[in-house]
């Protein structure tokens, strides 16, 4: 009997020593699921607080609009695609804010990425978009802008610096709170 007992010490000591080490893994698994940041999350968050990456855009209307000849103005760049439900959500709340600031120097800038331009000119009518717009069809301005999930909004100074930018549907008190900020 006496040789049973550092076996059943052994045993028990071993299943302890597992269920802290199970204990311990699922209390990391839950802690990591909670507070990850899904990849969308960071997209342009490199920019804030430096210039804005120089671009010359090609509207739909086959206007070209470059970040060089807007500087002295605010400017709000949001990239968005036709596929992209939270861009359908936030559509109509930009086409109001921009007729509310059209008559100020205040310039609101489309950029459609990873899109057919079909589908693109499709959802502009869909939602009366009418400030410009144009297509991304390299990705090169998403890239140099940091985008890497849709939408996201940024928001440059006069000075040319980006000041704030806003991944996913952007709200009405952000939109405004952002505009007096560059403005």
């Amino acid at each position: 009997m006496k040789n049973m007992e550092p076996r059943i010490f052994l045993r028990k000591s071993a299943i302890a020593i597992a269920a802290f080490i199970a204990v311990g893994f699922l209390g990391l698994l839950v802690w990591g699921m909670l507070n990850k940041e899904p990849i969308t999350g960071f997209s342009g968050i490199t920019m804030v607080n430096r210039p804005a990456p120089n671009f010359t855009l090609t509207t739909f209307k086959g206007a070209k609009i470059s970040m060089e000849d807007l500087r002295g103005k605010p400017v709000v760049i949001n990239f968005w695609a036709s596929w992209c439900p939270p861009c359908k959500i936030e559509a109509p709340l930009i086409e109001r804010t921009w007729r509310a600031y059209k008559n100020s120097d205040l310039i609101f800038l489309g950029v459609n990425i990873q899109d057919r331009k079909e589908d693109a000119l499709n959802y502009m009518r869909e939602f009366e978009i009418t400030y410009p717009n144009g297509a991304d069809p390299d990705g090169e301005i998403a890239i140099d802008y940091g985008v890497s999930g849709l939408p996201v909004t940024f928001f440059v100074a006069r000075n040319g610096m980006v000041v704030r930018r806003w991944v996913g549907a952007i709200e009405k008190s952000v939109i405004i709170s952002s505009i007096k900020e560059i403005m």
